[in-house]
């Protein structure tokens, strides 16, 4: 469910860093930035941090999200 950075360095740089922006977050997931914001203002979204005004993700709790998601079927 990743999408993995364009480059190899973008990959680097990426798994060098702990916390995402909501725009990297959602690009990480293959969501829209407003699902992100919706699922972060009703709730159901992956935890965040918010230092001043800065909303970020931690890259852990993405692929926590992302565990989560997982289904078999389409009856679940």
């Amino acid at each position: 469910m990743k999408i993995l950075p364009t480059s190899e360095v973008d990959q680097k740089l990426l798994s060098l860093r702990r916390l995402l922006t909501e725009t990297e977050a959602a690009t990480y997931l293959g969501v829209s930035k407003s699902f992100v914001a919706k699922k972060r203002c009703t709730g159901g979204g992956p935890p965040f941090c918010k230092i001043g005004r800065r909303v970020l993700y931690d890259i852990t709790d993405l692929d926590s999200f992302a565990e989560q998601a997982k289904r078999s079927s389409t009856s679940e």
